[in-house]
């Protein structure tokens, strides 16, 4: 069966093809006349409707022509193995099977945007192809051919990563060469947004990272019970919030793990301030309903427009590392913790770390460049209110051992400043250059012809 792809930018809808014998029994049998509901959508939907025969994904078999292009179930499989071996994910059958979902509509992207490329008469040669491939292998810490040979044992192949490099670096030059020369900032928009810094100095700005979901009325429920559960997992901590985001959200910001960037409550839609506003950072918030769907928020940093933040504070510091023997158990762990935290209590500043670890056979380790922000959130706290030649509480576990960190010195955190006009300039620059790729591959969506098998 052939569909027109019609998807909206963060979500959409798929109107399925009915039974014309099911459809006029309906029409014989309705007393009352339709009642449409409001026209937010822009479609003709009756209040009352009724679907005609069962459309279940889940049973769709993830094989697709796009254009022309096909998309096998080989291709699909391989591209799960590879997400999942990227993110070390040990993935239950309901999770692979949701997965396959999605990576088959990242195919097809992936495949609009190849055949798009192609008519700017841009392709991407196996030489640039192997030299980007063995820059993979490399951060994998692993040769092209130990590459190959992981990719296989992990159920994907280097033909399936090739052509997820082809895709992106294809997209990308198609879209230096068509869409960044027609981009331009003027002047007097960069100075509107300097002032805008300079009159928001001081205010609450929050990174944040954002799981989107779309929602209709009719399906609201299982959307709401699917962020729940997405919630869920993302609490057990098996896997970081960003892959969740790449796997699951409906927004753009999924080819980013969700990631919304540095932004001011005041921007956001008012569910999503409130929320940011509360949350601590390291904070997951959700389901949080907002127009068209739900979203689940992470808070990963919070700080002042324009102002010091302490948490930029660079520290000097002095690790000390008691490792516990094997088979220790929890008994035996707290014990050797208590007398860790004893000796630690006792230091006398940084130039008695060495000695007190000796005495309890600990090691030490110099670092002096940590940024307090860039500990774990219960680290900061401390770290912010010990005072130069102090130590932490003993922090681990049995597995690991115990460690503390004594404070040599702090450089205090510089003012903010205001970015200069180039910068603002750039980053104008790219907002709009995304922007403008998003809705291109809406456009190719809607013109697609993809015919599942």
């Amino acid at each position: 069966m052939k569909h027109d792809v019609r998807l909206a930018a963060r979500g959409g809808r798929v109107i399925g093809a009915v039974v014309l014998a099911a459809l006029a029994a309906s029409a014989l049998a309705q007393t009352v006349p339709d009642q449409s509901v409001p026209d937010n959508t822009g479609l003709d939907i009756p209040a009352n409707l009724q679907i005609f025969g069962k459309l279940d994904p889940n049973v769709r078999k993830p094989t697709a022509i796009v254009n022309d292009t096909v998309i096998t179930g080989t291709d699909v499989d391989q591209r799960v193995a590879l997400v999942a071996m990227a993110n070390e994910a040990k993935l239950s059958a309901e999770d692979r099977e949701r997965l396959k979902l999605q990576v088959l509509r990242q195919l097809i992207d992936e495949t609009l945007q190849i055949q798009e490329a192609k008519t700017a008469d841009i392709t991407i040669t196996p030489a640039e192809l192997t030299q980007s491939y063995d820059a993979v292998a490399k951060r994998f810490n692993r040769t092209p051919v130990a590459m190959r040979t992981y990719l296989r044992e992990s159920g994907s192949s280097d033909r399936s990563l090739k052509r997820q490099i082809e895709g992106e670096l294809a997209w990308q030059r198609y879209l230096r060469r068509r869409v960044e020369p027609f981009v331009n900032v003027g002047d007097e928009e960069v100075k509107s947004i300097i002032d805008r810094l300079q009159a928001a100095k001081g205010t609450d700005e929050f990174n944040l990272k954002e799981i989107y979901l779309a929602a209709t009325p009719a399906n609201s429920q299982q959307v709401y019970a699917n962020a729940k559960q997405i919630l869920q997992e993302i609490q057990k901590g098996a896997q970081p919030f960003e892959y969740y985001a790449r796997q699951f959200s409906e927004a753009s910001t999924r080819a980013v793990g969700g990631d919304l960037g540095w932004i001011r409550a005041a921007t956001l839609p008012s569910q999503l301030a409130e929320a940011a506003t509360t949350m601590q950072v390291g904070q997951v918030a959700g389901p949080i309903e907002v127009s068209g769907g739900y979203s689940i928020l992470y808070l990963t940093d919070k700080r002042q427009v324009l102002t010091a933040d302490p948490r930029d504070a660079k520290l000097s510091l002095k690790q000390l590392t008691l490792r516990f023997p094997p088979n220790t158990n929890q008994a035996q762990a707290t014990a050797r913790a208590q007398a860790f935290a004893k000796a630690t209590q006792e230091l006398r500043g940084c130039g008695t770390v060495e000695k007190v670890a000796a005495g309890i056979g600990a090691d030490v380790v110099d670092n002096d460049t940590v940024r307090i922000r860039d500990l774990p959130p219960q680290l900061q706290e401390v770290m912010l209110k010990l005072q130069v030649g102090e130590s932490s509480p003993p922090f681990g576990s049995a597995e690991q051992g115990v460690r503390a960190l004594v404070l040599c010195g702090r450089d205090e955190a510089a003012g903010g400043s205001v970015p200069n006009s180039e910068q603002i300039q750039g980053q104008l620059e790219q907002q709009r250059v995304n922007l403008r790729a998003q809705q291109k591959l809406r456009d190719l969506r809607r013109d697609a012809v993809v015919e599942y098998r």
